[in-house]
């Protein structure tokens, strides 16, 4: 991947982290962007999206990201000069989930070890 779309991927996750920060800071409270990637040619953007809250919750925000997109574009376009603004794609991100269940079973497997040393004679 090269400096300028690594550049590019920032810079669209901070302003459109930005604009839901200010613009829909009631709708987007739930919402935490993780992350984005740009095609190479600019043309798309994958947009990585964490909820707070159930299953239900994050399709509503999925929901709700998807059907607000074209205003996202248009007021990124006035904050960043692109000579092709991306299309949008929302996808959950799972790395928070996948974190939380790996420290989980780590958690289990230290507690499993200390009870199985505490029971030892020595």
């Amino acid at each position: 991947m090269s400096t300028r779309t690594l550049r590019v991927n920032e810079l669209l996750q901070r302003e459109l982290s930005a604009i839901l920060r200010t613009i829909y800071k009631d709708d987007a409270v739930a919402i935490t962007l993780t992350g984005v990637q740009v095609s190479p040619d600019l043309h798309e953007a994958r947009v990585f999206v964490a909820v707070t809250g159930d299953e239900e919750e994050t399709q509503k925000c999925l929901r709700w990201l998807k059907h607000n997109s074209k205003d996202f574009r248009f007021e990124l376009g006035r904050r960043i000069v692109l000579k092709n603004m991306p299309h949008f794609t929302y996808v959950m991100d799972v790395s928070t989930d996948r974190g939380n269940r790996i420290l989980s079973v780590l958690d289990d497997i230290a507690a499993q070890d200390k009870a199985r040393n505490s029971t030892q004679p020595q």
